[in-house]
């Protein structure tokens, strides 16, 4: 019964062009969700898999991570690779650093600085000599002392037996060889940068290729075509730079040097592959359905940890939400969830426009502000979204959302029912096949499945069509094999689906069975005998929602001679709706046709609903509201045995309403609770008589002859009917007599000449009040 939206779901899912998303239009429980998600299943098992997502560190700028597309399945084998290369960096370089080759190298190195630092010092030492001082290291310092001209040390009281020009000297040569020293750590301090950097190229020498032939390996074991693999490339180029820069941290260093190790695994950690989005064991694009899309569940989330009293944030804490996971698939979303958090609204709105996704901390006011964060590079997502909603929610969308509402261009659209066919009930046998079987529930007799059919055709109140609700027939299968399997029956009957029906109706009919009570205690008023003038009982539907039955209530009204026209008491006191307010008008207008020679009419009539307290909507029962008023401006009687349903137009006939098994129920059971006398029943519009699907039980009460069923195309039938007169059609002089119009035209008429009375005794007493005044 879904021909319709099937047809526009496949090519929806199938057309691949931006801004063609879904938007799913039904009721809950007909099926959107569970058609929607098997033909998107269908249609991703003929797409390609869609790529890895991989966050990577960035060395250049850490609270930036590097977004890496890459083939499904090499996500993790990079992951692999980079954590086996980790490893490999702590066993291999060090033994590399105590390998022949590099030690031969490092110890010619170490001589040739020593030999060069030898050198300076023995020019500096000769330099001190000529000037009678003699210098030597110790631990790093430079002592000199001043000696005579056979080399020995100048005493204190040498010192102080020279004169003034020869210290003056002695401070000119000191200071001269201060300099000289200072020269000296010069010359050491550039040798030692040499060396540095000498055995920094060397280790770099040593470690590079085995870094190359590493990163070779692993683009040789990605073997597919890598469409990042620039990106990829400059990651390598980043990994390789920041180890040839730390080399000083794989040295053969004590294992209690805790900063250096601190320092090592630190940097280890920047090889790790944060594999976000994992597609290796993938056949086909993702199909995703997200129940409960909150922000971090749809756009994916930051994790923090705390690190010395704040919330430090790490790329490996980089989470990927529905949204990153459906790239190249499709993702199912319920929009009463997405607006119910507006902010979960507005960022799905600006993603619709970008097509750009940035992975953000969405609780980040919630905890303290973290020292580090992160803003992970945004990405490109390319999904298919099937948003699933209600016809009232989608308008309502339309109207306040068009830019969002633009980017849904294929609209799926799921009717409610559908029309009978043998094929349909043959499929709704299936469906009750394959429903028992996946439950493992006893299976249906034909007689079972029958009964399912006609509740069916009950929920859409048409005998020629079926629900498309497959959820309320889902749910009385369940409920009548529970039945079934109570009395030990291997194959569920009709009777069991009947019973499990009733037991239904008895869990939800509280209130109704408490109105009953009302009638049966005469708290309610209702004649279902007899003939009333100006009375006569409407029928009313009350809706609980997941429960709805019918009720009459009784309509009466009054005619004065006035000018007040009608007069709606429900609408005079705000307890009617707009439907029911234009009811009573086209009733009104209706009146005036028929009276149209004698116009205008002196007429002042109110029309109410007895002991109804919680408001009047829809124009159902305008039918019964013209009959009670037709009888009051006529007096004549109307029958109480038969209540009416039915709405009026403005040339007097009798349109279909809803609810009219519910209506037809409720007022059979409230004739059986006041006793049936063969003489009860109720009047609808012919139009409705395709609608009827009543209740087991009425139908036996009708071949009975206990109650009775009839049908009307105008007003004018019926109202003859419950009066037993002609209707009444105008001729020269008017309505005949004898007729209900006739015997209304009579009263109209004398409404007219008391209304005229009125106006001339009103119009002397003005005159004779004028004239006295005058006199006076």
């Amino acid at each position: 019964g879904q021909e319709r939206a099937h047809q526009a779901a496949c090519f929806g899912l199938q057309i691949d062009h931006p801004d063609y998303n879904l938007f799913v239009l039904g009721e809950s429980g007909s099926g959107r969700t569970a058609l929607l998600t098997d033909l998107m299943k269908s249609e991703a098992a003929r797409r390609p898999i869609p790529p890895d997502l991989c966050y990577l560190y960035n060395v250049d700028v850490p609270d930036r991570p590097r977004a890496l597309r890459m083939p499904a399945g090499q996500g993790r084998i990079l992951r692999q690779r980079m954590a086996h290369f980790a490893k490999l960096l702590e066993s291999d370089i060090p033994k590399r650093f105590q390998g022949p080759d590099f030690r031969t190298a490092s110890e010619r190195i170490e001589l040739t600085t020593k030999a060069l630092d030898d050198e300076a010092y023995a020019e500096l030492r000769r330099y001190a000599q000529e000037h009678r001082f003699e210098i030597v290291r110790e631990q790093g310092n430079m002592v000199f002392t001043l000696t005579d001209q056979d080399g020995k040390p100048y005493t204190a009281a040498m010192t102080a037996a020279l004169g003034q020009e020869q210290r003056d000297a002695l401070e000119q040569a000191e200071v001269a060889l201060r300099k000289e020293i200072a020269r000296y750590l010069d010359k050491v301090r550039s040798i030692e940068r040499e060396r540095a950097d000498r055995l920094d190229q060397l280790r770099r020498q040593i470690v590079r290729p085995m870094l190359e032939q590493e990163f070779q390996s692993i683009r040789n074991e990605l073997r597919k075509q890598i469409k990042d693999s620039v990106k990829l490339g400059g990651y390598f180029d980043q990994v390789r730079d920041e180890i040839l820069d730390n080399l000083d941290l794989f040295e053969d260093i004590d294992e209690d040097d805790a900063v250096i190790l601190d320092d090592r695994a630190t940097l280890l950690s920047h090889l790790r592959v944060n594999v976000v989005v994992d597609n290796h064991d993938r056949e086909g694009a993702p199909v995703i359905v997200e129940e409960n899309p909150l922000m971090r569940n749809l756009f994916g989330s930051i994790d923090y940890a705390p690190e010395n009293g704040s919330m430090v944030a790490d790329f490996f804490g980089i989470r990927a939400g529905s949204l990153l996971k459906a790239h190249g698939g499709f993702l199912l979303l319920h929009l009463r969830d997405l607006i119910a958090d507006p902010l979960v609204w507005e960022r799905l709105r600006r993603f619709m426009r970008s097509g750009r996704l940035q992975v953000e901390e969405s609780g980040i006011f919630s905890v303290p502000l973290p020292a580090v964060s992160l803003t992970p590079d945004p990405v490109d997502v390319s999904v298919k979204i099937v948003l699933v909603a209600s016809a009232r929610e989608y308008y309502a969308v339309q109207e306040a959302d068009p830019e969002f509402a633009r980017r849904f261009r294929c609209k799926v659209d799921f009717a409610e029912s559908f029309v009978a066919t043998p094929e349909s009930r043959r499929a709704t046998a299936i469906f009750v096949g394959r429903t028992c079987r996946a439950m493992g529930l006893p299976h249906f007799s034909a007689a079972a499945v029958a009964a399912l059919l006609e509740e069916s055709h009950r929920q859409t109140q048409d005998q020629a069509r079926q629900s498309a609700i497959f959820a309320l027939s889902e749910e009385l299968v369940i409920e009548s094999a529970a039945l079934a399997r109570g009395r030990g029956a291997l194959l569920v009957d009709a009777d069991d689906v009947l019973r499990a029906r009733q037991a239904r109706i008895h869990r939800e009919d509280y209130l109704e069975q408490r109105l009953r009570e009302t009638l049966a205690d005469r708290e309610r008023l209702l004649d279902v005998r007899g003939e009333r003038t100006g009375q006569v009982n409407g029928l009313t539907v009350m809706d609980l929602g997941d429960y709805a039955f019918g009720f009459p209530v009784r309509v009466t009204a009054r005619t004065y001679a006035g000018d007040e026209g009608l007069i709606n008491i429900e609408r005079e006191v705000e307890l009617s709706g707009p439907i029911h307010d234009k009811g009573m008008l086209i009733l009104q207008s209706y009146l005036s046709s028929l009276f149209a020679h004698i116009a205008p009419l002196a007429l002042e009539a109110a029309v109410v609903f007895e002991q109804q307290y919680s408001g009047v909507e829809g124009d159902s029962a305008s039918c019964a509201e013209f009959y009670a008023l037709l009888s009051s401006l006529a007096e004549v009687p109307l029958r109480q045995g038969i209540a009416v349903t039915g709405a009026v137009n403005q040339n007097g006939e009798m349109m279909p309403v809803g609810g009219i098994n519910e209506k037809i129920e409720g007022y059979f059971r409230a004739c059986e609770l006041l006793g049936l006398d063969g003489e009860q029943g109720v009047l609808i519009p012919s139009r409705n008589l395709r609608h009827l699907m009543l209740d087991r039980r009425v139908i036996e009460a009708v071949e009975a002859g206990r109650f009775h069923l009839h049908a009307a195309d105008l007003v004018s039938y019926g109202m003859a009917f419950l009066c037993g007169l002609d209707f009444g059609v105008a001729g020269p002089d008017g309505y005949p007599a004898d007729s209900v119009l006739g015997r209304a035209q009579r009263r109209l008429q004398a409404f007219r000449e008391a209304c005229a009375s009125a106006s001339d005794a009103q119009s002397r007493r003005i005159f004779n009040t004028t004239a006295s005044s005058r006199s006076s």
